[in-house]
């Protein structure tokens, strides 16, 4: 039985053995040092009297993709000032009132409430919107911006209805259902698919939309099955609809390999699964990326690779989210690899320096999933 219908979450620390407290002391001691920590650790900070930015450390900004996610991380652990302070300077500096872009987040500020870009990044406004709904049914809803439930429904709204009106694009393609890399071009990133938020979407959106999420998530699963390599279960971090490999036209780069954003899909799936049980497959996918890693190249687990396996010798940027993302595919694997990944995460630390941002966003959801306490709000 799914998490859904039951309400109770695997903790696959337990089952293999980490005792109880241990597991409590170490989240809590994760948590402490990503909002709380000395300068060198965390990454949340006060800003004013009653705002909060969550800081990209190897690109001195904040991104949607982080203050949603340490929004998504403060919903989960009950920590409604840090949630309200986040989402405020959220909609204090990142939203856009005006232009092609309207209603949608800016998804690079400087430190100050500048905008680097007047575009928004996808991942970013679902994880807005799942955080929303959580926070909404957790803790209630409150006057202005701390509406959540009518600022996530109006959010999710402008993402499908973007365009029809007024000037703009949405951010899901219409033909297909599914979700752009950015709303004006038309390729996708695996690791925005997230078929166990659109379930959700479809309980607690626009009565209107409850139709497009429910395909949605069938759509998102259909994808990444074709996005998903058929012998490693890699992905790339770009691809076209039908799932091919693809970079971007505005900026060449690794796009079309197993590489930064791919390390998600795994997360991905193992979270998909436990939430709803919808796919065999997911089970079977995270099977084979746990194999890849655990035997195929064993020993050779932080480096670039295209998605068939074959190994690129460079050094990958976030070789701490790609440890992270494989135990957290645990919640769906079956395979003989399971405790593996799952071992050598417990006994990895969180990652220090400049570039710790995207790893320990990576690291703390893994280690909140893994413990039982990934949870649906309702």
């Amino acid at each position: 039985m799914n998490a859904y219908k039951t309400n109770s979450y695997s903790n696959v620390f337990e089952e293999y053995g980490y005792a109880a407290c241990d597991i409590e002391k170490r989240l809590e001691n994760i948590y402490n040092t990503i909002f709380y920590g000395n300068d060198d650790e965390r990454l949340y900070h006060p800003f004013g009297d009653d705002m909060a930015y969550f800081v990209d450390t190897g690109n001195n900004d904040a991104r949607t993709e982080g203050m949603s996610y340490a929004m998504m991380m403060c919903v989960q652990r009950n920590m409604k000032e840090e949630f309200d302070r986040l989402w405020k300077w959220t909609k204090t500096y990142m939203f856009m009132e005006e232009g092609w872009n309207k209603g949608y987040f800016a998804w690079s500020v400087k430190l100050n409430g500048e905008k680097n870009s007047m575009g928004p990044a996808p991942d970013g406004e679902e994880y807005f919107a799942m955080a929303l709904f959580f926070a909404s049914n957790r803790w209630g809803d409150g006057e202005g911006i701390f509406n959540y439930s009518k600022e996530g429904k109006q959010l999710l709204h402008e993402c499908v209805h973007k365009g029809e009106k007024e000037p703009g694009d949405p951010m899901w393609e219409p033909k297909n259902k599914l979700i752009k890399f950015v709303p004006n071009l038309d390729f996708t990133d695996p690791s925005y698919h997230l078929p166990h938020f659109y379930e959700l979407f479809s309980l607690w959106c626009n009565e209107e939309d409850q139709e497009f999420w429910k395909e949605a998530a069938k759509c998102s699963r259909e994808y990444l099955k074709k996005a998903c390599h058929p012998v490693t279960g890699l992905a790339p971090e770009f691809s076209r609809y039908d799932g091919i490999p693809c970079d971007s036209p505005c900026e060449r780069g690794y796009h079309e390999r197993f590489y930064s954003d791919s390390y998600r899909v795994a997360a991905n799936l193992g979270l998909s699964y436990e939430w709803f049980q919808a796919s065999e497959w997911e089970c079977e996918c995270t099977d084979k990326i746990q194999t890849f890693f655990c035997e195929t190249v064993k020993g050779k687990a932080d480096l670039i690779y295209e998605v068939d396996g074959t190994i690129i010798e460079q050094k990958a940027l976030h070789p701490v989210a790609i440890i992270a993302t494989n135990a957290m595919a645990s919640l769906a694997s079956k395979g003989k690899y399971r405790k593996e990944c799952v071992d050598i995460f417990w006994n990895m630390p969180l990652r220090t320096g400049e570039r710790r941002y995207y790893d320990n966003c990576l690291y703390l959801f893994a280690f909140l999933a893994l413990s039982g306490n990934y949870k649906i709000w309702k």
